[in-house]
């Protein structure tokens, strides 16, 4: 498994981003290729390996070929990725950066994400910086992230919204949680977009604690030069020693306590969890306060689908908090086959340990379908999938 660490000593910026990932092997040409099926004004990706400081590393640059629209709403950015010829998981992670930049502009803001206008960040250059990365991650086969802490610098910046302070709000808020380190440069170090990807990525990609080694470094040079440091992001890729056949991996749990909703609701809301992603939804009968009967809701998710899922639970149920922890789990490996029997084809679920095939899973809802149209019992369908 592919893990990145990014650690800064200028900053981050979606270039320079962007650059540690080319360093580090991503190709220019094929980001280009890819990124052209997007329905945007015409770019070229510029990326020249140059020697700062005696350090070699990459800055990027994104030429646009004429005056580009700098102004554009979440909606139609979301609608330009899914409507691209890019990998699935470039769409959904390009879309929850951009997603988790809105929600922090609408915070200090007082709106809502669908009225957020983008102007910077919705220039060209930022829409490629954003999505050529992820586009990036994914080519480098990146697995998991960790962010160091982040220098950010002091002063003010003029941008659409008038003169603010460094760090600028949305930076601020898209950086709560994180570690920084307060330099006394008078520039913005840390862009809303390099703390978009930033923390995007290490809050939706599990954190690594197995074992490593180092496979290469990438470093991102800014545009700017700084007065006491050199403007530069490095990227240290490394390989977990975690052996592929091993069948432990790691999740999310989301538990809350309910008393004061219906059943009939807990149970349209485990349906749309499931719906939305979540490894498994399941509720325990439990005794609360003042001896009133209760349920504990326990939610598995992905790392990339935990906030999701977390804002169902609060959106379509009643409770005021969730307590949420990683835990470790062991599987065994899976594949699916489909199996003909005299009712018709069914799908099966078959788990494999150490190579050999030790359970089968016959999938209900086909079951189901067969059951309810041969007119014939659950379970003889169910037993008839599993003797084939």
């Amino acid at each position: 498994m592919n893990i990145i660490n990014f650690n800064s000593i200028g900053g981050a910026s979606g270039d320079m981003i962007l650059g540690t990932l080319i360093d580090l092997g991503a190709s220019p040409q094929a980001l280009q290729n890819n990124l052209e099926s997007l329905e945007i004004e015409p770019f070229k990706i510029i990326s020249e390996k140059i020697n700062e400081h005696s350090l070699s590393g990459t800055k990027v640059t994104i030429k646009i070929g004429h005056e580009a629209k700098p102004m554009r709403h979440l909606g139609p950015i979301c609608e330009m990725i899914n409507a691209s010829n890019l990998p699935n998981d470039v769409k959904e992670m390009s879309i929850k950066v951009f997603t988790n930049l809105a929600e922090a502009e609408a915070k200090v803001h007082g709106t809502t994400i669908d009225h957020i206008h983008f102007h910077e960040v919705g220039a060209i250059d930022s829409i490629i910086d954003i999505i050529g990365s992820c586009l990036a991650l994914s080519m480098l086969d990146i697995k998991a992230v960790t962010v160091d802490p982040l220098p950010v610098g002091t002063g003010y910046v003029d941008c659409q919204h008038g003169r603010l302070p460094v760090p600028v709000p949305a930076t601020i808020e898209l950086l709560k949680g994180h570690p920084i380190e307060k330099t006394d440069e008078p520039f913005e170090l840390v862009t809303p977009t390099g703390a978009a990807l930033l923390t995007t990525w290490k809050d939706s990609l599990p954190t690594s604690t197995t074992a490593t080694i180092i496979k290469d470094t990438g470093i991102g040079f800014g545009q700017r030069k700084l007065n006491n440091r050199i403007n530069m992001l490095r990227a240290v890729m490394m390989e977990s020693t975690k052996k592929e056949t091993d069948n432990t991996d790691s999740c999310i749990v989301i538990e809350t306590n309910l008393d004061d909703i219906t059943p009939e609701l807990i149970g349209s809301l485990c349906e749309k969890l499931l719906v939305e992603g979540a490894l498994d939804v399941f509720t325990t009968p439990i005794q609360m306060k003042k001896q009133r009967p209760g349920c504990l809701l326990t939610v598995l998710s992905t790392p990339i689908t935990k906030e999701n899922l977390i804002k169902i639970i609060f959106r379509e149920s009643t409770t005021f908090g969730v307590r949420e922890y990683e835990t470790k789990r062991t599987i065994l490996q899976r594949r699916h086959e489909t199996v003909k029997t005299p009712y018709g084809e069914i799908r099966v679920k078959i788990g494999t340990l150490n190579g050999k095939d030790i359970t089968r899973s016959p999938e209900y809802e086909d079951c189901l379908t067969l059951a309810k149209e041969q007119n014939t019992p659950l379970h003889t369908i169910y037993d008839a999938a599993k003797i084939n």
